[in-house]
């Protein structure tokens, strides 16, 4: 288009960039995939990267991230270059009885559900607060909700991550950066009962079977509200995309329904 006889120029509105822990399977695969078809940037990070999980596309970057691993973090936020959004995805549980658990299993799971996400947090801010925008989105689950026998530790773990996070929007809305809990609920379409199953312990335990065998049964029922990736992934993209969006959004039936139900609770009590 010439104005007066000049050349003038549109600039381009860059697209938005997002970083996804865990995206080899389940949520954050789903969520990676979402976020392509919808036109962002999408640098889709996993501790084992496989190319082959999402489809081929210049808007996409797939890097090798341990959460664990500071050296890794770091190489990855540096990789990643300027992002928009950060999604905390990656993570495991395990179900074991509070009394049987391996301390190092109870160490794992703080590390990767807890300590991870702290150390990614930390890793973006600085970036973050210096030009005052951006987004933090952590996943956890519903069954911070409730008491539920046997995923006591990470039901502990997660339930730091949405301490961390709440405390954390405080800290960060004087800057301009949104921060949000996304939970989901119950999903056996994932592979969270699959990498949960090598902690399983007390089988072997008379009083403790019964408990495990019902827990057992119950992650391989899909009958009735559960929880679908597409779900987690919907929720995320009203986290990164929605200004007025909530702190904490529920991901899936069941989790509304949940937090429907703590949230009644909660009032009564006040009452």
């Amino acid at each position: 288009m010439a104005i007066y006889g000049l050349a003038t120029t549109i600039p381009e509105i860059p697209m938005p960039k997002v970083l996804i822990t865990g995206c080899s399977s389940g949520f954050g695969l789903e969520t990676a995939k979402l976020f392509l078809e919808r036109g962002w940037k999408v640098v889709a990070t996993m501790r084992n990267p496989n190319n082959d999980l999402l489809p081929a596309s210049d808007n996409l970057t797939v890097l090798p991230l341990d959460v664990t691993d500071p050296a890794s973090i770091s190489r990855a936020i540096q990789q990643a270059g300027d992002i928009d959004v950060l999604v905390n995805n990656a993570g495991f549980g395990a179900a074991v009885p509070i009394e049987l658990i391996e301390p190092e299993t109870a160490r794992q799971l703080f590390e990767t559900n807890m300590l991870g996400t702290l150390a990614t947090v930390q890793a973006v801010l600085p970036k973050f607060r210096a030009r005052r925008s951006g987004t933090i989105i952590n996943v956890t689950s519903t069954a911070t909700l409730k008491p539920l026998p046997l995923v006591s530790v990470y039901r502990a773990s997660k339930a730091a991550v949405n301490a961390l996070t709440e405390s954390l929007a405080v800290e960060m809305e004087p800057f301009g950066i949104r921060v949000h809990i996304v939970l989901p609920g119950r999903s056996p379409e994932t592979s969270f009962r699959h990498n949960a199953m090598p902690h399983l312990r007390g089988l072997d335990n008379p009083d403790y079977k019964p408990l495990i065998e019902g827990m057992i049964a119950n992650s391989r029922e899909d009958r009735g509200p559960v929880t679908h990736a597409i779900d987690v992934a919907e929720a995320v993209w009203q986290a990164a995309t929605d200004p007025n969006a909530p702190l904490r959004i529920p991901a899936g039936e069941d989790a509304v329904q949940r937090m429907a139900e703590a949230e009644a609770i909660a009032s009564a009590l006040d009452h």
